[in-house]
């Protein structure tokens, strides 16, 4: 009798026989497709939306823009305006600047320049007036004052002065004061233009209104250089 020898797989170290150790092919786990929340989509396309509703408000602040008169050359204080002096202009205009819209252009020429107007500004309706500096009734007294005669606040048209008679020294200027019992002689006048400080003097002409008959007493006073500028305080205060 022959004997049969049953071949017998080697344990592994973790009891599994060695015949069974090796594997077949691992499949992939399978991957389910993602769900679609329609509450995200909702939300992107409202947030894409209102992205595109900014821009398009942005775009159109940026486009509103108004037409106004704007100053090409330089106009001096009572000059009468042109259309050479005046262009228009594109601008972005905040609600609190008053500006002359280019619609208007021509109802300001014509009008006197009521200050001095400066290229590459804007025209505003209180920079011009219908109505001559000089009314009726007035005279017009050129007067260059030194340094020391002028106050140092800025002249502008339209404030009130007093021409002050400041005698020279001698004999005639005290017998002068004493006529008047030593209270200075005063002209009531309105500046109606004062230029910048000449380089090297810093003479300042002054163009004073006053009434017709002192306007030939300020300039006899303005000839002897015995005239002194005060300005008065605002509405007489």
């Amino acid at each position: 009798m022959s004997k049969i020898k049953e071949r017998t797989g080697t344990p592994s170290a973790n009891g599994v026989s060695s015949q069974h150790a090796v594997a077949g092919p691992v499949a992939p786990p399978r991957v389910s497709a993602r769900r679609r929340r329609p509450g995200v989509i909702a939300l992107s396309l409202a947030l894409i939306a209102a992205g595109g509703a900014g821009v398009a408000v942005l775009l159109l602040q940026v486009g509103d823009r108004t037409p106004v008169v704007a100053v090409v050359r330089e106009v001096q204080v009572g000059q009468v305006l042109t259309e050479q002096d005046l262009g228009e202009a594109s601008v972005a205009l905040d609600p609190a600047v008053k500006a002359v819209r280019a619609d208007d252009l021509k109802s300001v020429v014509g009008k006197r320049a009521a200050v001095e107007l400066k290229p590459g500004s804007l025209l505003s309706p209180s920079q011009v007036t219908k109505d001559s500096l000089v009314k009726s009734g007035e005279q017009l007294v050129p007067i260059g004052l030194k340094p020391d005669q002028v106050p140092a606040t800025d002249l502008v048209p339209g404030q009130t002065v007093q021409l002050v008679r400041v005698p020279a020294q001698g004999a005639a200027a005290a017998a002068d004061e004493a006529a008047d019992d030593g209270v200075p002689k005063t002209i009531a006048g309105r500046v109606v233009k004062a230029s910048k400080a000449a380089p090297g003097t810093g003479v300042v002409v002054v163009d004073v209104a006053t009434s017709a008959k002192d306007g030939p007493t300020a300039a006899a006073w303005v000839s002897t250089g015995a005239v002194r500028l005060v300005l008065d305080a605002p509405d007489g205060r």
